[in-house]
């Protein structure tokens, strides 16, 4: 029998091109520090910012008779410190939890493109339908991030806050099983 193997990368960032090691996992146990952040401030009128999203591979195998023999997909969540920066002086643990709001609900995306992906069956143009799937997802992702911003002003109505911060909360949890 004739395998014929595809592999594919797509990385979806906010911000400029990244190299591997510029990169950290999104991991339950550790909250993004002031530390993490490495670029240099921009005089944008914020007073940080966070470089986070999703990246992706897969890989799959066709039968001679262009079935769909095996499909391997990998995704993870990256914040980008070398393109996340905070102004010192103007920062707060407050503030903090807002950009580790921004690194979760790239988090939460990570487990909603594993959830859409685990349940779809897919067809001999997998390639497509899968890159339509994480293109919808990713569109959905940076709606959340400017909603986000857009509803808590950037932090500075901390009703707002205090609610998607819970909101994301609740949702990773929700979205668990797919972690």
């Amino acid at each position: 029998m004739k395998l014929v193997t595809v592999l594919f990368f797509i990385f979806s960032v906010l911000g400029s091109s990244i190299s591997e090691d510029e990169k950290m996992a999104w991991d339950e146990n550790y909250k993004l520090s002031w530390s993490d952040f490495k670029a240099v401030p921009k005089g944008n009128g914020f007073v940080a910012s966070t470089s986070s999203g999703i990246s992706f591979s897969y890989k799959f195998s066709f039968t001679e008779t262009g079935e769909i023999l095996d499909l391997d997909v990998s995704i993870l969540c990256y914040f980008y410190p070398e393109n996340s920066w905070f102004i010192p002086s103007e920062t707060s643990v407050y503030i903090l939890k807002h950009e580790q709001a921004h690194f979760d609900i790239s988090e939460l995306h990570a487990r909603i493109l594993r959830k859409k992906i685990s349940e779809t069956t897919f067809s001999k143009d997998l390639k497509n339908e899968i890159e339509a799937i994480y293109k919808g997802v990713e569109e959905e992702r940076q709606t959340m991030q400017h909603l986000f911003d857009a509803e808590s002003d950037h932090s500075k109505i901390k009703e707002k806050e205090l609610e998607w911060e819970a909101f994301v909360a609740q949702q990773l949890e929700t979205y668990e099983r797919w972690k």
